[in-house]
């Protein structure tokens, strides 16, 4: 039995609309973005966008979680034991990548981690902590992986929205040491 290969017109016309959002947001909020103004940017046409995609918001959520995927592996791109104090360099650079989006992520996630794209990044990471904590045996992976997942969350969208001060790689290391903590938590 083979597995379904995607296809790759799709993946290019998924990959040229997020472009276009991306520069579309750069200029103006994702609220004033039009579909015509999107379309016309990406040189699609109009029905073409709704084959993908119900509406705007569906495509920033796809577009964005790419970009959410990689947080998820930068938080995880270490092998042995991590360093308790400096982040792993994908994590810093993903900080860094995201902020000249900021505006757009803000609309997707909320203060406190919720909001469509909140709830994407919580279950991708509690899913991938859950399985690594799993598989090394290590106690809690359901409770660990939550704490995980929420406090990531909660601390991205806060620092988006201004409600945490600090620079990108202020933020990885803040957000790093964290997550280590929890990971060492004792638990019972």
């Amino acid at each position: 039995m083979s597995a379904v290969r995607p296809d790759p017109r799709t993946a290019r016309t998924r990959a040229r609309l997020g472009r276009a959002l991306l520069e579309e947001c750069a200029e103006r909020p994702l609220a004033e973005v039009s579909v015509a103004a999107l379309v016309r940017r990406a040189g699609v046409g109009r029905a073409t966008f709704y084959l993908h995609y119900t509406d705007l918001e569906a495509l920033a959520v796809d577009a964005c979680a790419d970009i959410v995927r990689e947080a998820v592996d930068a938080l995880h791109a270490w092998r042995g034991t991590p360093d308790p104090v400096n982040p792993p360099p994908a994590l810093t650079a993903f900080f860094e990548d995201i902020a000249p989006h900021a505006a757009l992520y803000r609309e997707l996630l909320r203060p406190g981690g919720s909001g469509p794209l909140g709830l994407v990044l919580h279950q991708d990471l509690r899913a991938r902590s859950r399985t690594e904590r799993a598989l090394a045996g290590a106690p809690e992976p359901d409770l660990v992986a939550s704490a995980v997942a929420a406090t990531f969350a909660g601390v991205l969208a806060d620092w988006l929205h201004g409600l945490v001060e600090a620079t990108p790689a202020e933020i990885a290391h803040r957000v790093w040491r964290l997550l280590v903590n929890l990971h060492r938590t004792p638990l019972p």
